[in-house]
């Protein structure tokens, strides 16, 4: 992988604006490190567009007006994506509502050795099931509003998270010697009841291996992009 290399490829997003796929990044983390640079990006992380904001702003606000874009493209597919803050480290605590806090006691801190590992684990599954309730919430905002049309939801972590096993925290530790728990990531589907792939064929791949790598291709044939850069075997909705 070359980072100046891939800067001068086009990425999914580009693939699917060029072949016009209304596109639009709502971020409510750390930007979208350049992926979304030529695609309709709104920054979620300030009060000034996120109305659900207490000590920070909440992933479920950019669900706020979201069908204003939808409505406002009537030609074309529609592709959104979401980037939520989740269960994003060290502070853990800060990453839900008081009000979700279901899990107790917590660590409400981000110096993490001084945690004992039940409120860490606590204080995560938290942001876990509030990361739950927004994923809930974005699938009722879909199916309520559109439910005659063809409509899918495709989540999935960027990481995992070492929570002081081996006395290891947080992530990014170089691929080869990385604990599972660190590159072990959740991905869900959802789709509605028009969507072109059955989610009967989906659910076969279920306990499939895939990777990040997956996404590109998944995403054009979820548009019905054609490239002999895909095989079908790494769309990860293919089912023979």
């Amino acid at each position: 992988y070359s980072d100046s290399g891939a800067k001068q490829r086009e990425n999914a997003l580009d693939v699917l604006k060029r072949h016009g796929v209304n596109i639009l990044w709502r971020d409510n983390n750390s930007s979208s490190k350049g992926v979304a640079d030529r695609v309709e990006f709104q920054d979620f992380r300030t009060p000034d567009h996120n109305p659900v904001c207490d000590i920070e702003c909440r992933d479920e606000g950019m669900l706020f007006g979201l069908e204003d874009y939808i409505d406002s493209h009537p030609v074309g597919d529609v592709l959104i994506i979401l980037h939520p803050m989740g269960s994003h480290g060290p502070e853990y605590y800060k990453r839900y509502p008081a009000a979700k806090e279901f899990f107790r006691p917590t660590c409400k801190t981000n110096e993490l050795a001084n945690c004992s590992h039940e409120e860490l684990v606590n204080t995560y599954d938290n942001t876990i099931r509030y990361t739950d309730d927004f994923l809930k919430k974005v699938i009722d905002f879909i199916d309520s509003k559109y439910p005659e049309q063809e409509t899918a939801m495709f989540y999935i972590g960027d990481h995992g998270e070492s929570l002081g096993e081996n006395g290891l925290y947080l992530h990014g530790m170089p691929f080869m010697v990385a604990p599972s728990a660190q590159t072990h990531v959740p991905a869900m589907v959802w789709t509605g009841k028009n969507f072109d792939f059955p989610i009967e064929s989906i659910a076969k791949n279920k306990l499939n291996s895939y990777s990040h790598d997956n996404i590109y291709c998944t995403l054009l044939s979820v548009f019905e992009v054609q490239t002999s850069d895909c095989k079908p075997e790494d769309n990860m909705f293919f089912s023979e």
